[in-house]
């Protein structure tokens, strides 16, 4: 396994050039957060923004309407209800962030197809949480136009792969990735990344992550970075290390740290870590 380290970062954020404007960091749609999951759509929708996506739509229930503009009146709201008013939303994305919250229900199923029926070439679908347990329990195929990139935590990789948590080997897990044809990450005290023929291992991370969200803002930080920085593998894994870096670093101060933390946290470590070239250069 390669390592994932530091030097991962100045590859992918790079120094924003002048004649920019929000278009040209991407549009992110996030879809989840059912009526009594709110909270994570919106932890995951924080990161998106605060990591730099240009445009930011989250599709979930109006229940969480309000709670997500206390949060973040950067991002905009589509009712999870009106699909027809996402459908141009979704299609026009650069980068779907699908899960976080989503539920099992059929409401949650039906909007899960709805959803992958419109993926097209050139998007990202980033898959997390209850969305990877209902591909696993309606043995879904995943959609084959955009790059798929799958946050699973150990037991929903099991229910995906097949694969049980005591076999989860590199070899094992890149194999089932390869098949999958998606970039996976499946999230443990050091999370593997699968990529094309390589197993990348984070070199970050504490226990003061063991929090619920931390799995809903690396989801939004992954669409955030795919959604700007050119190369989607780098991205992705950039992303995973910025996640577990400034836990790391918040952790030094503070017992546990709360996912919202490291999202508000974002903006000043990429500054920091950031390529003296552009996005364009």
């Amino acid at each position: 396994m390669e390592k994932i380290t530091k030097t991962i970062l100045p590859k992918v954020i790079r120094k924003r050039p002048a004649n920019s404007f929000k278009g040209t960091y991407g549009k992110i749609v996030l879809i989840g957060g059912s009526q009594n999951f709110g909270g994570a759509i919106i932890m995951a929708s924080l990161a998106a923004v605060y990591s730099g996506a240009g445009l930011v739509t989250t599709v979930t229930n109006p229940t969480n309407q309000s709670s997500l503009h206390d949060w973040l009146p950067e991002a905009m709201f589509v009712d999870d209800n009106d699909f027809e008013k996402a459908k141009p939303i979704i299609s026009a994305a650069k980068v779907v962030v699908i899960g976080p919250g989503l539920g099992t229900s059929d409401q949650a199923l039906t909007l899960l197809k709805k959803t992958f029926a419109l993926a097209k070439t050139g998007q990202v679908f980033v898959i997390d949480g209850s969305a990877l347990t209902l591909i696993a329990s309606n043995k879904l195929s995943l959609p084959k136009e955009p790059l798929n990139v799958l946050t699973p935590h150990q037991m929903e990789w099991q229910r995906v792969s097949g694969i049980k948590i005591t076999d989860q080997t590199a070899t094992a897990n890149l194999a089932a990735a390869k098949k999958l044809k998606a970039i996976v990450v499946v999230k443990s005290h050091r999370t593997q990344v699968c990529v094309s023929d390589q197993v990348y291992e984070n070199t970050e991370g504490t226990p003061a992550q063991a929090t619920g969200g931390m799995g809903d803002t690396l989801a939004g930080l992954i669409g955030g970075f795919t959604a700007q920085f050119e190369n989607k593998a780098q991205a992705v894994l950039a992303a995973v290390y910025t996640h577990s870096a400034i836990a790391d670093e918040l952790a030094r101060k503070q017992y546990v740290v709360l996912p919202h933390q490291i999202s508000e946290a974002l903006p000043e470590f990429m500054f920091k870590n950031q390529e003296c070239g552009t996005i364009n250069g």
